[in-house]
């Protein structure tokens, strides 16, 4: 797998370069992470929003839902819950992190993070319980894993916190200026090289980066490569299929966010060229 191919390689270096000490003594990630449900009642659609609230120990991270070759993946289970019809995970911006030569995507020291609910049956409760699998990196990464078990009162007040929250996700294409963004596919040997031109207004200050999202499961993204034509940003990564069935993207499912200078951009879908 060409994941998991790149974790170990980044895991490997990232080992080689603590100390020994540290290396003998790999911390409990039970004592890096805690996890809180916050709890923000009945939203005007009827839907129930609550947040997993993580909170880090000091010097560590963890990963945005498309860390990077450098990060682990979250994961979630709900299967312990109760009357959970579709969740809906808002993902505030994340940061961007760059370490042996390797570019992430995660969070420092707390992270809030939305769970809409839509319950199967709106006049019943909800109970939100399940486990959240995820990277957790410092001078060294391992894998940990929190569980939560919560009823949601539909009665309760909005929290200020989900509120600050959804407020830090990235704009969406029409609030970032975005006036058009277009897909060329080209077969590679071992996938398909997306490349994406963006018609989207420089940052003020600071380089651009990128991440290409495929928008279906088994299908590892490399790092992308970012570079500007005039208005046009241009961004290209490789696609390769992990499942062994076959590679084929819906150019309507392919996710871009552009990360630059203070704010990101969340474009969803592009044209072909």
């Amino acid at each position: 797998m060409a994941f998991a191919a790149s974790f170990v390689m980044v895991l490997a270096l990232l080992l080689t370069a603590a100390p020994a000490a540290a290396q003998s003594a790999i911390p409990d990630p039970d004592r890096l992470v805690r996890l809180r449900v916050l709890d923000g009642g009945t939203t005007a659609e009827g839907t129930r929003m609550a947040a997993l609230e993580l909170t880090l120990a000091e010097g560590w991270k963890t990963y945005w839902r498309s860390p990077g070759e450098a990060g682990i993946p979250p994961r979630f289970d709900w299967s312990g819950s109760q009357n959970l019809g579709q969740v809906q995970i808002h993902w505030p911006t994340p940061m961007v992190f760059e370490q042996s030569g390797y570019r992430s995507f995660g969070y420092a020291d707390r992270l809030v993070l939305p769970v809409e609910i839509t319950p199967e049956h709106a006049d019943q409760d909800v109970r939100l319980a399940g486990r959240m699998d995820l990277g957790l990196c410092s001078d060294i990464c391992i894998p940990g894993n929190v569980s939560f078990d919560q009823a949601l009162d539909a009665a309760a007040p909005r929290d200020p916190q989900i509120v600050a929250a959804l407020a830090d996700r990235p704009s969406t294409a029409r609030e970032a200026g975005v006036t058009g963004a277009s897909c060329s596919m080209q077969p590679t040997q071992d996938g398909i090289r997306l490349t994406a031109r963006i018609d989207l207004p420089p940052p003020s200050t600071g380089s651009e980066v990128a991440v290409i999202e495929p928008g279906v499961p088994g299908v590892w993204a490399g790092q992308a490569e970012t570079r500007r034509e005039g208005p046009q940003l241009v961004t290209s990564t490789e696609f390769i299929d992990e499942t062994g069935e076959g590679l084929a993207l819906d150019r309507s499912k392919i996710r871009i966010t552009v990360f630059g200078g203070a704010q990101a951009a969340d474009i969803r879908g592009c044209s072909g060229e």
